[in-house]
């Protein structure tokens, strides 16, 4: 008979996360932590478990600006290279803990430069913290591999730098740039020359787009940027309608993200808060999967929305009743979309993966 679905047997499968903010999931205890170290005052409180509501509470807004002015908080605390340091090694515990042998957690080096770093220290810092909260995750029984994805904010005019960064850092543990921030009147092609740089250097680009703008914004990220992957990409679901008899007709450009296999990082309770979705029921994820596109399940913020690896494949598959198959399906694509070497990717399918939902639902 097949292992039940439960918290605890979801927390032990393998998963693979690719889209996880490092300034989304601080602990809250080491916010509280941090900010008495630095001085900073301005935390709605100081009990760690009433700032965790709080940043839940403030993110469920239904806006995606509002969602990101909670980060003003963790931001703010991640000034200097010893809070950096701890606050990587912390994420990569943390998701080994949660089960996750592979993930891909992106930051933004531009806002981390208030306390005097420059861009190079701070990417160090991240990559220092990564290395020792892998290896105390290994100690432990948990390996985990962690990848740094380096985010411009769509905004501000350092996207050129940052890509150049991370070009510069691609040996040693960024595998990736992205963009991020409103997208609303920030179109990805504000930062065309980036892209065009990485793309020149053969690294890997991902962009925030199709959130909480519409198709424009991911014709823009494929067409214009040559995003690999979308950040989110809910809003694909504006070109498909249903015909009479309730079928869906898939427009040009979500045919061609399907066609092409463009992954969608699909990230459902962070959607729900930030209104691209109105609930996980009614989240497109449901309908994209059946209809095979490259879907795979993230995180987005834990601390924001409150969540884990765990608990948005748990969720999922008490909405739209989903087995270990299911799972084990979002986990593979994840992978086989991850930015990292290929033969890496397979031997982690084959070694790590398979095995792990083959004893499950054994």
């Amino acid at each position: 008979m097949p292992v039940p679905l439960t918290v605890e047997t979801v927390r032990d499968a393998p998963k693979v996360l690719l889209h996880d903010h490092l300034d989304g999931g601080l602990r809250p205890a080491s916010v509280v932590e941090l900010a008495d170290a630095i001085g900073y005052s301005g935390l709605p409180s100081r009990d760690p478990d009433e700032l965790a509501k709080w940043f839940l509470g403030a993110a469920h807004s239904g806006s995606l600006v509002r969602y990101l002015e909670t980060f003003g908080h963790t931001v703010a605390v991640m000034q200097t290279a010893d809070a950096l340091v701890r606050v990587a090694a912390e994420c990569a515990e943390d998701l080994a803990a949660d089960g996750v042998v592979y993930a891909e957690v992106r930051f933004a080096p531009e806002l981390h430069v208030e306390g005097g770093l420059g861009l190079d220290a701070v990417v160090e810092a991240v990559l220092e913290g990564f290395r020792q909260g892998s290896a105390v995750a290994a100690a432990a029984g948990r390996r985990i591999r962690v990848g740094c994805l380096l985010t411009a904010m769509r905004h501000a005019a350092r996207s050129r730098e940052i890509a150049e960064l991370a070009v510069r850092y691609r040996d040693v543990g960024v595998v990736g740039f992205d963009i991020a921030g409103a997208e609303k009147g920030f179109p990805p092609t504000r930062h065309l020359d980036a892209f065009e740089y990485v793309r020149q250097q053969n690294a890997h680009v991902t962009i925030h787009a199709g959130e909480a703008f519409g198709l424009p914004s991911i014709w823009e990220a494929i067409q214009w940027c040559g995003a690999h992957r979308l950040g989110h990409g809910v809003r694909i679901m504006d070109d498909i309608t249903l015909d009479e008899h309730g079928e869906p007709r898939l427009g040009r450009l979500a045919a061609y993200v399907r066609d092409t296999r463009i992954p969608l990082e699909m990230c459902p309770t962070s959607n729900v808060h930030t209104g691209a979705a109105s609930s996980i029921v009614d989240h497109p994820i449901g309908l994209l999967a059946r209809l095979g596109f490259r879907v795979t399940v993230n995180t987005d913020n834990r601390l924001m929305s409150g969540c884990s690896t765990t608990s948005e494949l748990l969720t999922l598959a008490q909405a739209f009743d989903y087995g270990w198959d299911d799972l084990r399906w979002f986990t593979i694509n994840a992978m086989k979309s991850a930015f990292c070497h290929f033969d890496y990717r397979l031997d982690l399918i084959n070694d790590v993966i398979k095995p792990g939902y083959a004893a499950l639902k054994a």
